[in-house]
């Protein structure tokens, strides 16, 4: 006969050690506090040992709290997946975060090519402006700069590079294009909070003296920056994936000046144990096809 803990307190414990909160994990739930904390009392008790231990006003898990954590998640996307195939199929909606530049300027554009492949898989944006929490309880799936996380499976999509553009109307035909052209024309730069300034940081990495009379004018989000520029307001620095509609379409001419490699990478995740869901993997082998 199998001897298990029991299966409540187990599934309070998961609830709370994943929402690292009793009041969250109890909303969740739908059940109280003093409940959630009776249930981790019980399995803690049963295994004699604590699960939780509080650092401040934190609540984090012991080493034991842990282990016994990682594996009820594993047990319990099993359990979930099994439910969903015995009940029906896997979902067919599928929840991705995504940032909103990479959202706008390139997700959106195809996927009405994936709706057209996959016409029952719904897909439900959430922008994120930080890397987020790469949890069930966040989204199926993420787009962010994250990798190498623990019971996730990561694909690189893109390591960002800049280019500097602007609309074809700036430049007369014929003109040549060289680094003393910037000095004619306004950057439009973008601040990137702890990282500063984009142009800054490409004339550090160019060697290029600005001088003091540049005309500049700044941005909080490239997005803004690469309308301004596709509006004839001047010269933008843009990752490369996110203009080449607008330089296809004849919107925007990539300068031939140098470019500025980042370091920043986007990937993809989602959970090693999901990723042979149909509808994940009907989306991982099109986003890993997208060039």
């Amino acid at each position: 006969m199998r001897r298990i803990p029991p299966l409540r307190a187990l599934q309070v414990f998961e609830a709370a050690a994943r929402q690292e909160h009793f009041s969250r994990a109890a909303d969740e739930l739908c059940i109280t506090q003093s409940a959630v904390s009776h249930q981790v009392k019980v399995l803690e008790e049963h295994f004699s040992e604590q699960l939780f231990k509080r650092e401040g006003r934190q609540l984090k898990l012991t080493s034991k709290g842990k282990l016994l954590y990682q594996e009820l998640t594993q047990i319990f996307d099993s359990l979930s997946g099994l439910n969903q195939q015995i009940s029906g199929g896997q979902s067919q909606e599928l929840r991705l975060a995504v940032y909103s530049s990479f959202a706008v300027k390139w997700l959106i554009p195809r996927l009405s090519h994936f709706r057209r492949q996959y016409p029952d898989i719904k897909i439900r944006l959430i922008m994120i402006t930080d890397d987020p929490e790469l949890s069930d309880s966040v989204a199926d799936m993420f787009i962010s700069g994250q990798s190498g996380h623990s019971g996730f499976w990561h694909k690189l999509l893109h390591q960002e590079r800049l280019i500097p553009v602007c609309s074809p109307e700036l430049f007369d035909i014929g003109d040549t294009i060289g680094v003393d052209s910037l000095f004619k024309q306004p950057l439009l730069t973008v601040d990137e909070g702890p990282l500063g300034l984009d142009w800054q940081r490409w004339s550090q990495t160019n060697q290029v003296a600005f001088p003091d009379s540049q005309q500049e004018h700044i941005f909080s989000h490239v997005l803004l920056a690469i309308e301004a520029a596709i509006a004839g307001q001047g010269v933008a620095l843009a990752s490369d994936f996110m203009v080449m509609n607008d330089i296809a379409d004849k919107r925007l001419i990539a300068l031939n000046l140098p470019d500025i490699h980042t370091g920043f990478e986007f990937n993809f995740s989602c959970k090693k144990s999901r990723i042979k869901e149909p509808a994940i993997a009907a989306f991982i082998a099109w986003i890993c096809a997208q060039n």
